[in-house]
């Protein structure tokens, strides 16, 4: 049995895995999906919130946890599973960059969103410098999140998305060889991505190399779309 730790990207929660925790439950694992600060049942106002939140958030599941898990980290929940990485080593059995942000060291997500020119998140971003918040405008969400998910599904997340803390994603990340390093890391493209595109998710792992790269031919919410083919995916990617 392995125990897999599901880490959400911007607007989510812990709600988005559900379909996948169900599924990785079935098979005989254990999956846990936290919300992030600032995200699902977790209240907190964005402003103030920081990359190290985050990270607290998922090394304290991994304090609890008796044998390492596999971190799994979705869009901007790459940055998380990379500094926890860093962070807890030995906790940790293996990295799944889903559509994520893989991102070297002194880097930040924001520079690669930035460079995303094919991304049709930055165009309909709103930017709250104020509230230290950003969020997806609602006419975008089913372009570029869930192109190919059930009505059912873009409705609850049109019902419990949420701002995106700004901070995390301008803070550079800190990672070093003798740490995160020497933990395997996997990357699944999602080839329909309109979010996090697949220009920028095959350049990510030429600058930092994973130890395989797999391809669902998804959106960006593969979660929602293609559950029990991610779900394959997530069990083929485990270590022995």
């Amino acid at each position: 049995m392995s125990t897999f730790v599901l880490v959400h990207g911007s607007w989510h929660g812990g709600w988005c895995w559900h379909k996948i925790v169900a599924r990785l439950e079935r098979a005989g694992h254990r999956a846990l999906a936290p919300d992030l600060p600032g995200h699902g049942r977790d209240r907190r106002p964005a402003a103030g919130i920081t990359l190290d939140d985050y990270v607290r958030c998922v090394t304290d599941i991994l304090d609890r946890e008796p044998e390492p898990v596999i971190l799994v980290g979705h869009s901007r929940g790459g940055i998380v599973i990379s500094q926890a990485a860093e962070a807890r080593p030995d906790k940790v059995r293996a990295l799944v960059y889903l559509a994520a942000f893989l991102v070297p060291d002194g880097g930040t997500a924001l520079e690669l969103a930035l460079a995303d020119r094919d991304s049709l998140v930055l165009p309909n971003l709103h930017l709250d410098r104020a509230g230290g918040f950003d969020m997806l405008a609602e006419r975008a969400y089913r372009e570029a999140l869930y192109a190919d998910c059930s009505d059912d599904d873009v409705a609850l997340a049109r019902s419990l998305l949420t701002p995106e803390p700004s901070a995390p994603a301008a803070t550079p990340l800190r990672l070093s060889d003798t740490s995160y390093g020497r933990v395997p890391r996997t990357y699944i493209e999602l080839t329909q991505d309109r979010a996090v595109s697949i220009s920028l998710q095959r350049r990510m792992p030429q600058r930092l190399p994973c130890r395989a790269v797999r391809s669902l031919h998804t959106s960006h919410s593969a979660y929602f779309s293609a559950p029990d083919e991610l779900t394959t995916h997530l069990l083929e990617t485990t270590p022995p």
